[in-house]
């Protein structure tokens, strides 16, 4: 009963808006009052949780995204992808959705994807004649890549709440993020396909399209090498993902600098004040994340909800479908590092009880929590999107509504159902 409360604090207190780290404060503070907890032992618990050396290359792959940005990195990515996709009606939207996969395998953060990728592609849209609604939509969903194609910042969390391999947990989100990609540009030219407004690239001859290819590849090759130097060094064993992280910063900075000139000095201590206050506010979330995923173990909340879940059914694809609605209701109404710090302490003892793979959770998780965060009503990344874009959340709910039906919905449905989706990849790479 109590625990309960504690829960319901939480999510009444996300739901009427209170800030993330306050509201997990609250419902620690309800626990330590009604519990009689002793928060002498809590506060030193949370601080030695954040002394992991994997947890230093969030801040770096935050850095590392606002470099990109502000020096034209992710400019060039989408200029290569443009040269095939863009000549077909709604394929400038695909050449979006693409270029989200690949500056996510570079920044791993789905908020950095959107801004960046987002600031690139939309002006471009609209030029092109699509509708406003519909871009702010693709990009908010596409976004969502960035926590799907590693290296993911949401998979470092989940890999180290978990204490599982982060390099698998890496590899589990390949498949469903390269099935996503696929749907959403094939739901985006399905949608845009009678609109007559919408104007499409010169379309050039076979030697003309491969002489542009080749130029813009050239032009793009510092770029396109970055996935390479960060996924090569990690995947070969030469460098951990706090490593790679680090290679991402130091890398970014004269290609930002010197090559496409981009960056300057305003620009670069412009991202390291916006780095250094976005890892301020995730260093304070996991603090305050980890005192209460502590007393939601001591109050033995995951025995708890397994005896909920296994008390209305003991079929196994029933209780899942009761955690991934769990997590699309937690995606709904936090950020995605909230929800993957909330949930992971709290499901994943659960689904290995009814012997799910913990790393064919990994993507089971990061397909939810990613759909979590573009479902209304909460919806952060839709928001962001939409401010991003100047559109209206009216405009925005029906495409999003098509794209999470015949996208998502399909993508979350093949990856809980069939658990070589998500482990085949890492059991190939890494001889799980």
């Amino acid at each position: 009963m109590v625990v309960g409360i504690a829960l319901l604090v939480l999510i009444i207190t996300l739901f009427i808006g209170i800030p993330i780290p306050y509201a997990f404060f609250a419902s620690s503070a309800y626990l330590i009052f009604v519990q009689g907890y002793d928060p002498g032992f809590l506060l030193p618990f949370g601080f030695s949780k954040m002394g992991s050396i994997v947890l230093l290359a969030i801040p770096l792959f935050i850095m590392a995204g606002g470099l990109m940005n502000k020096g034209r990195i992710g400019e060039k990515l989408v200029e290569v992808v443009e040269v095939f996709v863009g000549r077909f009606k709604g394929g400038l939207g695909a050449v979006m959705v693409i270029s989200c996969a690949i500056f996510g395998a570079i920044s791993g953060s789905s908020s950095a994807t959107i801004s960046c990728i987002g600031s690139i592609m939309l002006p471009k849209l609209y030029a092109a004649g699509y509708p406003k609604g519909h871009c702010s939509a693709l990009i908010a969903s596409s976004g969502v890549l960035g926590i799907l194609i590693p290296p993911s910042m949401l998979m470092i969390l989940y890999a180290w709440m978990g204490n599982q391999s982060v390099l698998a947990s890496f590899l589990a989100t390949v498949l469903p993020g390269l099935m996503l990609m696929t749907l959403l540009s094939t739901v985006n030219m399905v949608l845009l396909r009678k609109n007559q407004e919408i104007q499409v690239s010169a379309n050039y001859d076979l030697k003309t399209t491969v002489k542009l290819f080749g130029q813009k590849s050239y032009k793009a090759l510092p770029a396109l090498m970055m996935p390479v130097i960060i996924l090569g060094g990690i995947y070969g064993g030469i460098m951990t993902p706090t490593e790679a992280a680090a290679v991402s910063v130091l890398y970014s900075i004269p290609v930002g600098f010197f090559i496409y000139k981009g960056l300057d000095k305003k620009g670069f201590m412009r991202s390291l004040i916006e780095s250094t206050t976005t890892t301020g506010v995730i260093m304070v979330m996991l603090f305050s994340v980890m005192i209460l995923s502590r007393l939601y173990t001591m109050e033995n909340l995951p025995q708890k909800i397994i005896e909920l879940f296994t008390a209305i059914s003991s079929n196994k694809m029933v209780i899942m479908l009761m955690v991934n609605l769990f997590m699309i209701i937690m995606g709904m109404l936090m950020d995605d590092v909230s929800s993957v710090l909330l949930t992971t302490p709290i499901l994943l003892p659960v689904v290995t009880h009814i012997g799910v793979d913990p790393i064919h959770f990994a993507a089971i998780l990061g397909v939810n929590l990613g759909m979590g965060n573009i479902t209304p009503p909460c919806a952060p990344l839709l928001y962001l999107s939409g401010r991003i874009g100047g559109a209206k959340v009216n405009e925005m709910l029906k495409p999003t509504m098509y794209m999470i039906l015949f996208a998502w919905l399909p993508t979350l449905i093949v990856t809980t159902l069939f658990p070589s989706f998500g482990t085949w990849l890492p059991n190939l790479v890494l001889g799980r």
